[in-house]
């Protein structure tokens, strides 16, 4: 397995990290096994979040006594400064450490920078001076912003969805990290669900020696579909170049990718599920998604409102609303047996 150098960080780990997102979905004894199979399979980044429910106390219980062998990465969706320390404070009892390696603003709306009036990007460097986090770093979804935060040299990593999906914007934004000699954390390598190759996922992100993959992880079985590339390491073969390429030429277009930035709906539309149902129907197939109740979610964009809202929100600049229409006529079509799932 490559190892991975986050930029001027200095932290190297193995190019296959964990996403601790979908732990929050496991009770805490699940969680916590999962957790400490990973450390012991090899995996030694670990990346987290304050919104992310109870994530980081499952991180916290499971890495007790071992803080050192492993790395933590955590993220504030703070919109000032007192908020910015209530939730360093929170994150840094819950994890059971007194430090941080990488603390990032989550989700960014702009580009935080010394005496913009904000006053944090100035907790970020107080709280790296007081040795609280090691490193400053930033997640966005929105490719504009997320090239101003690298331009603007303040950062020291940049979280992005990246996978053998993404578009030559997102490609362009690995190669500017790597100029800057900024960390490049990939998010959503498996596209939110969209990607059911692993062994291809997994391969194109070893084309990129500055790309570190965060893996969602939520079951055991999972894990061990991961950890099985420590020793296995899928290789960028002309094969799954070939099956990469079919992959693309299928999801050409715009579509939607699952973030749900875009959310809360004023109509109640889950737009996160429902803007891609008919990807979902085809590449990931499933009797849940044909339920009376998800029949009932994707009837609400009969209301939607064209209010704009989600346009406006969505990082990728897509046409919702349209995009919501479309699915709603594919999935009569299923539900009518006019199209096979």
């Amino acid at each position: 397995m490559k190892q991975i150098t986050l930029g001027s960080t200095g932290i190297t780990t193995c190019q296959n990290a964990f996403g601790a997102l979908p732990i929050q979905r496991d009770d805490k004894e699940t969680a916590v096994a999962i957790l400490r199979r990973a450390a012991e399979g090899g995996m030694t980044f670990f990346d987290t979040a304050r919104a992310y429910s109870d994530s980081e106390e499952k991180l916290g219980e499971a890495f007790a006594g071992m803080r050192d062998r492993i790395f933590i990465a955590t993220k504030t969706m703070a919109k000032t400064p007192e908020q910015f320390w209530e939730q360093l404070d929170t994150s840094l009892k819950l994890l059971k450490t007194d430090y941080i390696d990488i603390y990032q603003f989550h989700c960014v709306p702009q580009c935080y920078r010394p005496g913009d009036g904000t006053g944090m990007y100035e907790c970020m460097e107080k709280a790296k001076a007081q040795g609280m986090i090691r490193h400053i770093g930033v997640t966005a979804h929105n490719i504009e912003v997320a090239m101003e935060c690298v331009s603007s040299g303040l950062y020291e990593t940049m979280q992005f969805p990246f996978s053998y999906l993404s578009s030559e914007k997102e490609i362009g934004l690995v190669n500017a990290c790597r100029k800057a000699n900024m960390g490049f954390i990939a998010m959503k390598g498996l596209a939110g669900g969209l990607i059911g190759n692993s062994r291809a996922a997994m391969a194109y992100m070893t084309e990129y020696d500055n790309v570190l993959p965060i893996w969602g992880i939520q079951r055991m079985e999972e894990l061990l579909e991961w950890l099985s590339y420590m020793e296995d390491t899928p290789e960028y073969t002309q094969e799954i170049r070939d099956f990469v390429e079919r992959e693309r030429a299928e999801l050409a277009g715009d579509f939607c990718r699952g973030c749900g930035y875009c959310m809360p709906c004023p109509a109640g539309i889950q737009i996160n599920n429902c803007a891609r149902m008919s990807l979902l129907l085809r590449r990931a197939p499933s009797a849940a998604w044909l339920t009376e109740q998800m029949q009932a979610e994707m009837k609400k964009i009969e209301n939607c409102l064209h209010c704009g809202q989600c346009g406006a929100r969505c990082p990728y600049g897509l046409d919702t609303p349209a995009l919501l229409a479309k699915n709603l006529e594919d999935y009569r079509r299923v539900l009518a047996g006019e199209t096979a799932v």
